[in-house]
């Protein structure tokens, strides 16, 4: 089973299905922040302190200014590209009234080339008039909502500090995929305390969701976090490159043929990272996660039932 001559469901090959050519995504920073942070917690250990939009574009800029700053570079990237995702990535995108939510999110649609929007937000943000405006905008456009989940442990939900539980995002996901929503979930793996098994029940438990999309990190430490602290004191190891491409083989096993794999592997900002550097390394993981795939003679839900 091959998509786009790749052994998994690939994002780049979802959108060519549905647009008959290469799209590509807009990463914006709409001035958000997260109730992990304002309600003392502190946030998330590993969230840096532009909450993970670090490669987004400026707050200070208006979503036209940074779809222009990113349009410029997308075209030195990709030559002939003239189709887009809009991505609010940074913080928390539905943290706010349902009319602030429209305002920006219909700004972002009216952008030229502008086909979709890709929201990133979280389990326990999703108030019932924030998920009436998606069904409603869903009816007019391609909407995925990027819900971050990062390991179905409460336990390691705890440790991480995310401020919610694995039922509160089960519950996302159905009242989401009962309007007819496309939800991603986010997970990381090589997070403290989780071996090898661990990691594989997220990924069944993804299965029985039947999310339609899933995004896979690596841990990965960035300056000025908690998870920084850790990793200084000598209290948290980040995974090795050939872990890492185990366990995302492992996963990808597991979910449905149809669940879109949006990413692989993240990164950071070269000047932020701490560890692991191989993150940088971006293509040689994804070649290795081919090779690994080749190796087992596998595929994406070659394991799933």
């Amino acid at each position: 089973m091959l998509w786009s001559g790749k052994p998994y469901y690939t994002w780049n090959h979802y959108l060519r299905e549905i647009f008959g050519e290469k799209v590509a995504k807009v990463s914006l920073d709409v001035g958000f922040t997260c109730p992990n942070r304002v309600e003392g917690r502190g946030g998330c250990i590993y969230c840096s302190p532009r909450g993970s939009g670090d490669c987004a574009g400026s707050r200070l800029l208006s979503i036209s200014q940074q779809f222009a700053e990113q349009r410029e570079a997308i075209a030195r990237k990709w030559p002939g590209v003239n189709k887009y995702i809009a991505y609010f990535q940074a913080y928390t995108n539905t943290l706010a009234p349902r009319e602030d939510l429209e305002r920006l999110y219909r700004e972002a649609l009216g952008q030229e080339g502008i086909v979709g929007l890709s929201i990133s937000t979280r389990p326990d943000c999703l108030p019932p008039g924030v998920l009436t405006l998606l069904e409603e905008l869903n009816k007019e456009t391609l909407i995925w909502l990027e819900l971050g989940l990062q390991s179905s442990h409460d336990q390691t939900l705890g440790y991480i500090q995310r401020g919610h539980t694995y039922r509160q995002f089960v519950a996302a996901v159905k009242a989401l995929q009962q309007r007819g929503i496309r939800v991603c979930a986010h997970i990381i793996l090589g997070l403290p305390g989780e071996g090898r098994e661990m990691m594989r029940q997220t990924a069944r438990r993804l299965a029985e969701l039947k999310v339609e999309g899933v995004k896979v990190h690596a841990l990965h430490i960035v300056k000025d976090t908690k998870l920084a602290d850790f990793y200084q004191a000598g209290l948290a190891t980040p995974p090795t490159r050939a872990d890492y491409i185990t366990w995302v083989v492992d996963t990808l096993e597991l979910l449905p043929p149809e669940t879109v794999v949006h990413r692989l592997t993240g990164d950071a900002p070269r000047e932020i990272l701490l560890a692991p550097k191989w993150i940088l390394e971006k293509w040689a993981v994804i070649h290795g996660i081919a090779g690994e795939f080749a190796q087992r003679n596998t595929w994406q839900g070659k394991s799933y039932s």
